[in-house]
């Protein structure tokens, strides 16, 4: 209970904190892009058939990395191995640990369609183990969670999750978490806004 009071307190001053943050790296003006932008740019439209977007607006710094991270979450989202259900819960879970508001206010709203039921992502975003999950969802969840908060996973969660999905499933999980911080990591360095319907999630203490 008092995590959550702190949190709550917490959510106050820091949800200020966050609305008056500058976004450190604000889109580039297509018509300034450089050569090697302006093909980034032309590449992540054919294959995502959007202009370029959300994370992959600061990455255009360096278009080769943007170009790069489209082509793994191409795969690490759209066919894993473990399907686009559960990547979407281990989305949520990384958005949590990394507290990144674009991250969750995207992915929310997918999740739920996806069929993560609103009961469990709700728990995520209030940093509580979900009641109700699938035993797939509780492999998953675990897994995710032992990885962000441990650096490692325990004999019995790997084994759980290997008997499960195999080990390209395994593989895929990792990528997916690794993947989803790595682009919650440059969001939280650029601070990236949320859109203005969007709701920070809970700030928790450190």
């Amino acid at each position: 209970m008092l995590r959550f009071a702190c949190a709550a307190a917490l959510t106050l001053f820091l949800g200020g904190e966050a609305a008056m943050a500058q976004d450190r790296m604000p889109p580039l003006a297509p018509e300034k892009y450089s050569d090697q932008q302006k093909k980034a740019a032309e590449e992540f439209l054919a294959a995502r058939k959007v202009p370029v977007f959300g994370p992959f607006l600061p990455l255009m710094r360096s278009p080769e990395v943007m170009n790069q991270a489209r082509a793994m979450g191409d795969y690490l989202r759209y066919r894993s191995t473990i399907g686009t259900t559960l990547s979407e819960l281990v989305i949520l879970v990384t958005a949590r640990e990394w507290t990144q508001d674009y991250e969750w206010y995207v992915h929310y709203p997918i999740a739920l369609k996806a069929g993560i039921k609103k009961e469990i992502a709700d728990a995520v975003a209030d940093g509580r183990r979900p009641e109700g999950m699938s035993e797939d969802e509780a492999i998953v969840y675990d897994f995710s969670l032992e990885l962000h908060r441990n650096k490692r996973v325990s004999d019995a969660t790997y084994g759980r999750a290997v008997k499960r999905f195999g080990e390209q499933g395994v593989i895929d999980l990792t990528a997916i978490n690794g993947y989803y911080t790595f682009l919650a990591m440059t969001m939280n360095t650029t601070r990236m806004p949320i859109p203005a319907d969007g709701k920070p999630l809970p700030r928790f203490p450190e």
